[in-house]
C-alpha cells in the first residue's frame, strides 16, 4: 500500500471515530441540562472525547501520509456514515432521500479525490503559520460574538450555524497546524514546536466546545453538516494557496475538482434536509401527545365541582378512599 491509499484509509477510519463521537455530543446535548461542569462527570461525554481524540489522531497520521486536499475533503464523509451508524446505534432510520444525499457525496468525493494533491505540499514557514492562525482566530472570535448575539435575540438555528462554522474554521485550522507537524519541520528545535503544538491543542479546543455548544438546540444533522464543509474548505484553501499542492490535469482538473465539490455539497444539503425534516416530524409528533389538565366538570345542579373534588377521582364517583375512608360528596354535588 503507497503512501496515499494509507492517507486515505487512516482518513476514512478517522471519519467513523468523528461521527460516532457526534452522535454521542448530539444524544447527550438533546437529553441533559445545560451546565458548565456537568458535561465532566457525564460518562458519555468523555466516550465523545476519546472518540474525537481518536479520530484526531488518525487523522494526524493521514495528514502525515496525503496532501492537505486530499485528506481534508475525506472529513465530509463523517455526516455520510453518521446516517447509517446512528439507525444502527439509536435506530434511526435511512430513508430513500438519505441514501441519495450519501450517493451524491460519495460520488462528488471520488472527483475531488482524483483531481486533486497533484504535488507534494511545501512547508509551510513559522510567519505564514502566525498569519493563518491569526486570521482563524480572529474568525472564531467574531463567529462565537455573533452567536451570542443571536442566542441573545432567540435566533436558535443561525446561533448553532454560528457555532458549528466557528467549530469548522477551528479544527481546519488544527489541521493545519498537525500537516506542519506531520511534516517535521516543527519539530526541528524547541522553540518552533512549542508554539504549533499548543495551536493545535488551543484550536482542537475550541472545536469541541463549539460543536457540542452548536448541538444544543441545533439537533445533529445543521451543525455537523456546517462543521464538515466549512473544515475541509478552510485546510484545502490553505494547502492551494500556501502549500502549493494544486490540481491534477492543469486547468481542467481544477474544473473538475470544483463540479466535485458542488456535488458533495449538494449531496450535504439533501442529508441535512433530510434529517430537518425527521427533526421537524418528530417534533410534531411529541406536541400532538398533549395530557389534558384536570378541571372542574358542570353537574346536572349547574353548579361546578371545587377543584379538589375533581381532582380525587373517589369524591367524584362517592366512592370510599383507599385507607378506607369514605370520601363525602358535596351537599350541592349529591343527586
Amino acid at each position: 500500500m503507497n503512501a496515499l491509499a494509507a492517507s486515505v484509509l487512516l482518513a476514512l477510519l478517522s471519519a467513523v471515530a468523528y461521527a460516532g463521537a457526534a452522535i454521542v455530543q448530539e444524544r447527550i446535548a438533546s437529553t441533559t441540562d445545560p451546565s458548565r461542569f456537568a458535561l465532566l462527570r457525564n460518562g458519555r461525554w468523555w466516550v465523545s472525547v476519546v472518540l474525537n481524540g481518536t479520530g484526531a489522531l488518525l487523522h494526524v497520521a493521514a495528514l502525515g501520509l496525503g496532501p492537505l486536499t486530499v485528506v481534508q475533503p475525506l472529513g465530509v464523509l463523517t455526516i455520510v456514515i453518521v446516517a447509517p451508524l446512528a439507525a444502527l446505534t439509536v435506530k434511526r432510520r435511512v430513508g430513500r432521500r438519505a441514501w441519495r444525499g450519501i450517493g451524491l457525496v460519495t460520488l462528488g468525493l471520488a472527483a475531488v479525490l482524483l483531481f486533486t494533491g497533484a504535488n507534494a505540499s511545501e512547508p509551510l514557514g513559522t510567519g505564514g503559520q502566525y498569519a493563518v492562525t491569526g486570521v482563524a482566530t480572529a474568525g472564531v472570535l467574531l463567529l462565537v460574538g455573533c452567536a451570542t448575539v443571536l442566542s441573545r435575540t432567540g435566533r436558535t438555528g443561525l446561533r448553532s450555524i454560528a457555532l458549528a462554522t466557528a467549530a469548522g474554521v477551528a479544527f481546519g485550522t488544527a489541521s493545519v497546524c498537525v500537516k506542519a507537524v506531520a511534516e517535521g519541520w516543527a519539530l526541528t528545535s524547541p522553540a518552533r514546536a512549542v508554539p504549533v503544538l499548543g495551536l493545535i491543542a488551543v484550536f482542537a479546543v475550541t472545536g469541541l466546545a463549539t460543536s457540542q455548544a452548536a448541538y444544543r438546540g441545533g439537533g445533529l444533522a445543521t451543525p455537523l453538516a456546517t462543521a464538515t464543509v466549512v473544515n475541509p474548505v478552510v485546510a484545502g484553501a490553505v494547502g492551494i494557496l500556501l502549500l502549493d499542492e494544486g490540481f491534477r490535469y492543469g486547468a481542467p482538473g481544477a474544473v473538475a475538482a470544483l463540479l466535485g465539490a458542488v456535488v458533495t455539497g449538494w449531496g450535504l444539503f439533501v442529508l441535512t434536509a433530510d434529517n430537518v425534516a425527521r427533526q421537524r416530524r418528530a417534533a410534531a409528533a411529541a406536541r400532538a401527545v398533549v395530557i389534558p389538565a384536570p378541571v372542574a366538570r358542570p353537574e346536572a345542579a349547574g353548579v361546578l365541582v371545587p377543584l379538589t373534588a375533581a381532582l380525587d377521582p373517589a369524591a367524584v364517583r362517592g366512592e370510599g378512599r383507599a385507607d378506607g375512608t369514605a370520601v363525602p360528596l358535596p351537599a350541592h354535588c349529591r343527586s
